[in-house]
């Protein structure tokens, strides 16, 4: 006979969206570094998104400290849920004590670039078989609908122009201005060195002039954010927005350190 069905919990199989944090030397002071560079401006780009070590990229002779880079991706809020690694890396990288993951790359880690490095690409990852399934991907699990799209990132300081809807777990970063002519939903990110523009709704996350450029601005037809975020200086909607600017045209700037949302006269 089946065993009776649980009324309580579930084990299936199931995949669910992270991002791989890829490796690509055994320097951990020059991780560190850059770690602090990228994130610094962006305190709240990556807070609590999950994340997969990937060794891949590693010579066979190579090892780093999975332990010690665990930690420092738990120092900018990001939460690591396992390691994807290649079957002779995986004696060593076993010391982490975190689970094996499979992941099945849109693009492979061996193609990735320097420029898509920022946040490299979000994959869909699988729990090795015997792996245990830990409360992060038993949650995204039970919550995913459609897989996220890797990262776009702009090679040049042009302006970006996005003509579709982000879904949840979408980001774009662009290095010029952006111009996103739909909806960013919520779990939606969009990032820029420069000025960001949505002709449409913003219900995720909008960061602008990332690099330091405090003469950034976000302007948008429908405010209804989770964060917005100019040269590091953010908002979010645990402090809620008044009712003058909620759900309506605005512009969003600095004034010195201070964060500006005013009403935009469209007519």
């Amino acid at each position: 006979m089946p065993p009776r069905k649980s009324p309580f919990f579930e084990l299936r199989s199931g995949s669910v969206d992270t991002l791989l944090f890829v490796v690509k030397t055994t320097d951990l002071d020059a991780i560190r570094a850059e770690l602090t560079r990228r994130f610094e401006a962006t305190p709240e780009f990556f807070a609590n998104d999950t994340v997969a070590i990937d060794v891949r990229r590693l010579a066979a002779e190579e090892r780093v400290p999975l332990a010690d880079i665990a930690q420092l991706l738990d120092s900018v809020r990001m939460r690591p849920v396992g390691i994807v690694a290649d079957a002779a890396q995986q004696t060593w990288a076993s010391g982490a004590g975190l689970p094996f993951l499979e992941a099945r790359d849109r693009r492979g880690a061996a193609s990735k670039t320097d420029s898509e490095a920022s946040s490299e690409a979000a994959s869909d990852t699988q729990a090795a078989p015997g792996a245990a399934e830990t409360p992060a991907e038993a949650a995204a699990t039970s919550s995913a609908t459609q897989p996220a799209e890797p990262v776009r990132v702009a090679t040049s300081a042009q302006t970006l122009v996005i003509e579709k809807p982000l879904r949840s777990g979408q980001r774009i970063y662009a290095k010029g201005d952006l111009v996103v002519l739909g909806l960013v939903s919520y779990g939606a990110e969009v990032i820029a060195e420069g000025n960001i523009h949505i002709y449409a709704p913003l219900r995720g996350r909008a960061l602008a002039g990332v690099q330091g450029n405090h003469d950034a601005r976000i302007f948008c037809t429908c405010l209804e954010p989770e964060l917005v975020s100019i040269a590091g200086i953010y908002r979010t909607t645990e402090n809620p927005l008044p009712a003058d600017v909620l759900g309506k045209p605005v512009q969003i700037r600095l004034d010195e350190e201070k964060l500006m949302i005013e009403p935009l006269r469209l007519t």
